[in-house]
């Protein structure tokens, strides 16, 4: 099991008092499968993608990661798990603007002590970023710096792959065909994937769906 999730609960203080974003949350995730995480805007889907990549922590119920418990480790220990282990992919690309393609494709990985240029090679080619290896992020596409965050992602083989609305500053043609690479290659690692999204489309394209409403799994 890649990630396990058991009776996951987060409430954050508001003016108006406390507000519960996720009620006794049950999930998980194996080696090679993917889950859909569908709901509402507010219904608790991003809350629930930053507590399993440890940007955040749960007020009650157990995480566990490639079996590591989450609780039982401080900041470092979840930045280092976050850098071996966990990848992650947001719709906001977080390129470095300083450093070319080529560099920000193997970055995670460097980082990780896992860059293998071969593999970077392959990337880059599956994602058709061979000839853009040069360019920095401010010269690309949308889709292209997407792809970008893709490949950087998966350059360090992570475990556990988070997707939050990978595609969700694309328009639908681009959509699809980003989605396509990424599933490509996740399957081809082995990763377990977890993928927020509003679109039903998409989520139907992922080994399974889960729906959150008002905290909880519907």
């Amino acid at each position: 099991m890649v990630i396990a999730m058991t009776d996951v609960s987060k409430t954050y203080r508001t003016a108006e008092g406390p507000l519960k974003v996720l009620d006794g949350i049950d999930l998980t995730l194996k080696s090679g499968e993917s889950l859909a995480l569908t709901g509402e805007s507010g219904s608790g889907k991003s809350t629930l993608l930053h507590l399993a990549a440890g940007l955040d922590h749960p007020d009650g119920g157990r995480i566990v990661i490639d079996g590591a418990e989450m609780s039982t480790l401080n900041d470092r220990g979840r930045a280092a798990l976050r850098r071996s282990t966990v990848g992650l992919i947001f719709q906001q690309f977080n390129l470095i603007p300083s450093l070319t393609v080529g560099a920000n494709l193997a970055f995670h990985a460097r980082l990780a002590g896992r860059h293998d240029p071969a593999w970077n090679d392959t990337l880059a080619k599956r994602l058709g970023l061979d000839s853009l290896l040069a360019r920095y992020p401010e010269q690309l596409s949308g889709g292209q710096q997407q792809r970008v965050a893709i490949g950087r992602t998966l350059a360090a083989w992570p475990k556990l792959v988070l997707a939050d609305e990978p595609t969700g500053n694309l328009d639908e043609a681009t959509s699809a065909q980003v989605l396509n690479l990424m599933l490509s290659l996740v399957a081809e690692t082995g990763a377990a994937l977890l993928m927020v999204t509003h679109s039903l489309k998409l989520a139907d394209r992922l080994d399974r769906r889960v729906h959150l409403t008002a905290g909880r799994i519907a």
